[in-house]
């Protein structure tokens, strides 16, 4: 308690001097002229084109390019054909046979013009109604009944 001082007074309600920011030379002299602590930040991104990327940028889109996915493959013209030939020689539209696959007619368009993705489940279902096989080797031929042993 003796070094508390009897004389010093406190201020209430004095607010401190917030830094203020200057855009232009002459209130940046000014403040240096009186003695003021300056600092001064430059701006990382200034005078960016936002429009176009930098060359970092571009960089990195051209690896990504490089490193892109190849899409999945197509059905083989082949398949495409055999289910072709085997649904005029039952005497089946791509609708009916859409209709016993229970697929779209698209479907059935995509795979006679070998646009389709492989799908094995698909590709067992126009087996089984045309009776050609369509997956692996031998595509094209008749399918034998099951085997008896």
């Amino acid at each position: 308690m003796s070094n508390m001082e009897w004389d010093s007074k406190t201020v209430i309600g004095f607010k401190a001097k917030a830094p203020k920011v200057t855009r232009n030379a002459s209130d940046l002299n000014a403040a240096r002229r009186t003695g003021a602590v300056v600092a001064t930040d430059k701006k990382v991104t200034a005078g960016g084109n936002k429009a176009r990327p930098g060359p970092d940028h571009q960089r990195i889109a051209k690896l990504d390019r490089e490193n892109e996915v190849a899409p999945p493959p197509k059905v083989n013209a082949s398949v495409g054909k055999a289910i072709q030939t085997a649904r005029m020689d039952k005497q089946l539209t791509q609708k009916d046979l859409a209709q016993k696959t229970n697929e779209k007619p698209s479907v059935i368009q995509d795979y006679e013009s070998g646009k389709a993705i492989p799908n094995p489940a698909v590709l067992g279902k126009f087996e089984r109604i045309l009776g050609v096989k369509l997956r692996g080797a031998d595509i094209g031929k008749k399918l034998e009944g099951p085997k008896k042993s």
